[in-house]
């Protein structure tokens, strides 16, 4: 699962990193509240951890934003230090789906968010750009009902171009969402694309990912069918 951790506490927001990913998810980071709402609204990711003082914007406004304004349904559990009443009820009332005091056991914020992970569950998780559908839950890939097999770098970059569909993804924010921190040599990208291309495109007659050269890359379905 892809969950966001919105937390200005660098050592705190480290270990929550490593304590997940250790558990297989993958795990993205902002440091206040501005960039974590952008970065919920514009990505889609599985949960958000979101603490209630950040610095920019607050977290009961981040989740306000997030439910009223960006209409987002993302499961969040909310981190804070104070256990009043009177704070969790307004968590709640932001839109808040749970809710941990600090300091907290982690083994606590991993049962609470396989919770809310398996709650989000029951909506529907596949991902459709024209005859092409990526289930995100079985790591399925269908085009025109055949199957196709794609490695695991391959279906993060359809996952990754599927979302933002029909949109360009820049190669530095396609490089980014893949490979994180530890970047690649500068044809990775390229070959991976390519294999992509031989694997949805060459099979089925029309091509649906696209390159903007000096842009990036986008999936689209410009040859609608009859």
């Amino acid at each position: 699962m892809r969950i966001l951790v919105i937390e200005d506490n660098t050592d705190i927001a480290a270990n929550l990193g490593d304590y997940l990913e250790d558990r297989g998810h993958t795990v993205d980071f902002a440091a206040d509240g501005i960039t974590g709402l952008h970065r919920a609204v514009v990505d889609r990711f599985d949960a958000i951890i979101l603490d209630l003082n950040l610095p920019g914007m607050d977290g009961l406004e981040v989740c306000r934003k997030l439910r009223q304004e960006a209409h987002k349904d993302t499961p969040v559990l909310m981190l804070t230090a104070r256990d009043a009443l009177e704070q969790k009820l307004a968590g709640f009332e932001s839109g808040a789906d749970d809710y941990l005091v600090k300091p907290f056991a982690l083994q606590e914020l991993d049962a609470r968010l396989g919770v809310l992970l398996r709650r989000g569950r029951g909506a529907s998780r596949v991902l459709t750009v024209s005859d092409l559908e990526y289930n995100l839950d079985t790591l399925e890939v269908v085009r025109a009902g055949k199957s196709i097999t794609l490695n695991p770098t391959a279906l993060k970059i359809l996952q990754v171009l599927m979302e933002a569909s029909p949109a360009v993804v820049t190669r530095q924010d396609l490089e980014t969402r893949v490979w994180g921190e530890e970047l690649p040599d500068s044809d990775s990208l390229r070959v991976h694309i390519h294999g992509l291309r031989a694997a949805l495109d060459k099979p089925f007659g029309r091509p649906l990912i696209q390159t903007r050269h000096g842009i990036g890359y986008r999936l689209v379905d410009l040859e609608p069918s009859a």
